[in-house]
């Protein structure tokens, strides 16, 4: 059966009494509501009034036809899917219509009802599909947020504008940004935006897949292929057939995978390991990396012919400090949705949680305010999340610390004196060597006993203060 919980709503035109009724009796038994139309003009009134998501049609009617009703909708911007129902000897006619006017297909009289079914089904899905997409594009443009991308900011509008431009393409296109920035959810908004919605979507993290299964995963395998083969694998490309791959961290995979890959994308064909045939794929590829491109190229990481393959379309999402204005809205959006995960009552920030939020330099990104925004969420269960609800590193007095980790870099703010950046940036060395002393020292080119002295000089002088002395 094609019952649901709430029934899809599909217009029911034919000129022809008896066959409207048996038409609509048809669909309604298939679990679905039927709305009769006795021509194109009642069809038409009927749909602006409560939009159907599919409209069932005859062709040849009075006053207006199925040609000119389908002709109105598309006036209007209406993409409703629409199967066309045609007699005997009009078949010629009925694919016409699916060619020029864009009708979602056309079945010949008389009806079967398990096809009609069948096709409703798929007409209804391509429905949800279009309204989804048209959701994204308002989204877009009023309210700053794009699919799980949140941000009205300059720089977020300009990455927003590219990823209209380019979605409805089928160009590969790169995405570059240091960790934690959202390429992920960029690649899945290019796919929702673009004609292969109704495809697959398939990511594969370069970086975390060990290299002896990377062709495989990439390429598949037959049975045989090598130790462990036990059976015939389809690799990422076979799976997305019809929709798009993502290939993150791209800069991390081998070398050598990289050149069957280019082979792959230049000739949008693709063999399993064992294989001895080619099979075509049709697959819309993204990339992503954290690393820059020219860098990478430089140390050999990246070849520098699948870069210029793939950076056909360069998107570049700004980090989190970059765009601090953001931070009020991303926090909303990701506090609401882990109310739902977690089932809490988290209402808002406090004011200062915020501002130290704003000052803080994030070198995680939008993935470690998730992080530290779902810890405070639990703790706190309901209310506002409070300075006490959070980790040390990013409460509110943090803001005032002299020197905060920036990526790779360490960043020093003005006005306190040397010895607290020294302080602080003594601290920061050793957090990033785990606390290893002897390399602490290599980094920051003095002796392992100067440093001892400095750490206990430190010790000593926090003591003193916490005695009150």
């Amino acid at each position: 059966m094609y019952r649901s919980i709430t029934p899809t709503r599909v217009l029911v035109v034919d000129d022809d009494a008896a066959q409207r009724a048996l038409l609509t009796e048809t669909v309604t038994s298939l679990g679905f509501t039927a709305v009769p139309a006795a021509d194109g003009e009642e069809a038409l009134r009927s749909h602006s009034a409560h939009p159907a998501a599919v409209i069932v049609t005859d062709l040849v009617m009075p006053r207006m036809d199925g040609f000119e009703l389908l002709k109105q909708l598309e006036v209007l911007g209406d993409r409703t899917p629409t199967i066309v129902l045609t007699g005997f000897g009009s078949i010629d006619k009925a694919i016409s219509v699916v060619h020029d006017l864009k009708a979602f297909w056309f079945l010949e009289k008389p009806v079967q009802a398990a096809m009609l079914g069948t096709l409703i089904e798929r007409a209804a899905s391509q429905k949800q599909l279009i309204d989804e997409t048209a959701l994204l594009s308002r989204q877009l443009s009023h309210q700053g947020v794009l699919g799980d991308l949140v941000g009205s900011s300059a720089v977020m509008r300009q990455v927003y504008s590219l990823i209209r431009q380019v979605a409805p393409t089928s160009a590969s296109v790169l995405i570059t940004g240091e960790s934690g920035t959202g390429k992920e959810l960029v690649a899945r908004a290019l796919h929702r935006l673009s004609s292969r919605a109704g495809g697959p979507f398939i990511a594969i993290n370069c970086a975390a897949m060990p290299e002896s299964l990377m062709e495989s995963e990439l390429f598949g395998h037959e049975k045989g292929a090598f130790t462990g083969a036990v059976e015939r694998h389809a690799g990422c490309f076979e799976q997305a057939d019809g929709g798009t791959v993502l290939l993150d961290e791209i800069a991390d995979m081998p070398i050598g995978t990289q050149a069957k890959l280019l082979r792959v994308l230049e000739e949008a064909k693709v063999r399993r390991l064992g294989g001895k045939s080619d099979l075509s794929v049709q697959v819309r590829v993204v990339a992503a990396t954290n690393r820059a491109p020219d860098v990478a190229i430089r140390d050999k990481h990246l070849r520098e012919d699948l870069f210029y393959r793939l950076n056909v379309f360069h998107i570049t999402l700004p980090p989190l400090r970059e765009r601090t204005e953001d931070i009020p809205s991303i926090c909303e959006a990701i506090i609401s949705n882990l109310n739902q995960k977690h089932g809490c009552r988290v209402a808002g920030i406090h004011p200062q949680v915020l501002e130290g939020f704003q000052s803080y330099a994030w070198p995680g990104n939008v993935r470690q305010l998730r992080n530290v925004l779902e810890r405070a969420v639990i703790v706190a269960g309901e209310g506002a999340i409070l300075p006490k609800h959070l980790p040390a590193e990013t409460s509110p007095k943090s803001s005032s610390t002299p020197a905060v980790e920036d990526g790779d870099s360490i960043r020093v703010r003005f006005g306190p004196p040397l010895s607290e950046v020294e302080e602080a940036y003594i601290e920061l060395v050793l957090k990033h060597t785990n606390q290893n002393r002897t390399r602490a020292a290599e980094i920051l080119g003095i002796s392992i006993r100067t440093l001892q002295n400095r750490l206990r000089e430190l010790a000593e002088k926090a003591a003193k203060t916490a005695s009150g002395g």
